[in-house]
């Protein structure tokens, strides 16, 4: 977990580190999507964050940096962005999940837990098509709100492959387990899904 806010607006209230893999084709790469590809979060960590020698502005938060009399960082960005983005999805390892169960999930999954509304498309994302207010997330309310102090003052929806690998979920990580997760979603939107559907989401939750 990081606040990579901390230094802009002197809170700390660290969000998980969401996965730098699984990441082509998605646009909205952060929690809160605000740049539409990773060389902007890059330009990001590197100047606000790390100090590096260029430049980097985004008006939503009437933050602008400069460091230096030269841009070091600018020649760097395409490179390190196609790297990550053959960074695929780890596969999840054999055994780890009950694999009928994971067939009943499915069935779940795409349509009384209505999870595909948002999880939807190869990616398991809407990331591409729009975000999301602060009221959808499971994390909220919070004080401050995340959100908030974004430049989008929104939320994406998480891309799901490989989610097996990356717990604790929630961009606060307030939910240890995946069947942490799909009991939040039941219980904050009265889904009505039984504890074998619940199981059974999360089964097929681990085989993505």
């Amino acid at each position: 977990k990081f606040d990579p806010r901390q230094n802009v607006d002197g809170l700390s209230k660290p969000v998980v580190i969401p996965p730098a893999f699984g990441l082509d084709g998605i646009h909205r790469i952060t929690v809160t999507g605000d740049g539409d590809d990773i060389a902007y979060w890059n330009r990001y960590v590197a100047v606000v964050e790390m100090g590096g020698i260029g430049s980097f502005s985004e008006p939503r938060l009437n933050l602008s940096v400069t460091h230096g009399a030269q841009d070091l960082v600018s020649s760097k960005l395409p490179g390190l962005q196609a790297y990550q983005l053959s960074l695929k999805a780890p596969a999840p390892p054999a055994g780890s999940f009950d694999a009928a169960a994971a067939a009943r999930g499915k069935l779940v999954f795409e349509g009384a837990g209505r999870c595909a509304s948002c999880h939807s498309g190869a990616s398991f994302t809407d990331a591409n098509l729009r975000l999301h207010p602060a009221t959808d997330s499971m994390a909220e309310p919070e004080s401050p709100s995340y959100a908030s102090r974004s430049a989008t003052k929104l939320y994406r929806t998480s891309p799901l492959k490989g989610v097996w690998q990356h717990a604790p979920y929630f961009h606060d990580g307030s939910a240890a387990t995946l069947e942490d997760v799909v009991r939040a979603y039941n219980d904050r939107l009265s889904l009505g899904l039984g504890p074998q559907q619940v199981s059974d989401v999360a089964q097929y939750l681990k085989s993505l």
